[in-house]
């Protein structure tokens, strides 16, 4: 993976990024679904319904997301592999529904912890349950690992798409761990939403910065909703001026509509949110 990424992309003319904080509001395509620019992740190290969010314990969730909510954080970014729905469902519970967008992801496969329904809507159905929420603003199919993806999870797809017409689930997508994956999704008719590995060194990504930036902005131009995800590199970029260049990078280049931290503490919050919003100004 290249070590840093240049200073600018060419690729497909996508629409600049011309949001100015990190609480405004973007919509989804022609969904009709609007999150704030920044979403908070709450799958922070998380595998198995676990994660550091979860570890934290309820107290301290709660005090985070509440925070998070109050300073215009309103993604929610969750997944079943996570084990933070509940959480989130006490925290959320009494606020208006068009106060807050939640995201959601349906693990696909069987594993130790999971028994897949090669489906959506038993999956669907038991998260709006331990949501606490009559329909989902996104759920997309989680963690794509080859280029087979649009033919070994058609069934999701199709039950998604019902779920979709149902308003039931208002968006639907993917979220990419494969280069492959992430090239077809960018032109796949059927996704409104891509969550995508980005950051200006390349770390912890699908390919390498130069391979991955022109696929993003051909998503954008084709009119997907990009997600960018490890942004700070899932915790490698610590620097305060990789932190700094790496939000640069992603926006002067086009390369997403939102972005999802995993911020785990309120200083994390804070720190994020004065990070990106003097990106987005500059």
């Amino acid at each position: 993976m290249a070590a840093s990424a240049p200073l600018w992309v060419k690729g497909a003319e996508a629409k600049p990024v011309t949001v100015k904080s990190h609480a405004d509001l973007v919509t989804i395509g022609n969904t009709g679904v609007k999150v704030s620019f920044l979403a908070q992740g709450t799958g922070y190290n998380g595998g198995a319904r676990m994660s550091d969010h979860t570890r934290m314990g309820k107290e301290a969730f709660d005090r985070l997301l509440r925070y998070d909510l109050d300073h215009g954080i309103s993604f929610i970014d969750t997944a079943d592999l996570y084990g933070t729905h509940t959480y989130i469902r006490d925290t959320i519970r009494g606020l208006p529904r068009d106060k807050y967008a939640l995201l959601t992801k349906i693990w696909p496969r069987t594993e130790y912890w999971n028994m897949a329904s090669g489906g959506a809507v038993q999956e669907v159905n038991r998260y709006r349950k331990e949501l606490g929420t009559d329909y989902l603003d996104v759920c997309l199919i989680h963690c794509l690992l080859n280029d087979k993806w649009v033919q070994e999870y058609a069934r999701i797809r199709d039950e998604l798409s019902e779920l979709k017409q149902k308003k039931v689930v208002r968006a639907v997508g993917v979220s990419c761990h494969h280069f492959g994956a992430l090239k077809i999704a960018a032109n796949d008719p059927w996704v409104d939403v891509i969550f995508a590995r980005i950051n200006h060194k390349g770390r912890v990504m699908d390919a390498s910065v130069d391979e991955v930036a022109p696929v993003l902005k051909q998503a954008r131009a084709n009119g997907k909703f990009v997600v960018g995800m490890k942004i700070f590199g899932a915790g490698e970029l610590t620097k305060p001026e990789d932190k700094d260049a790496s939000l640069q990078y992603v926006i002067k280049n086009a390369l997403v509509d939102a972005m999802t931290i995993g911020m785990r503490k309120i200083e994390e919050t804070e720190d994020s949110i004065a990070r990106l919003n003097a990106a987005l100004r500059s």
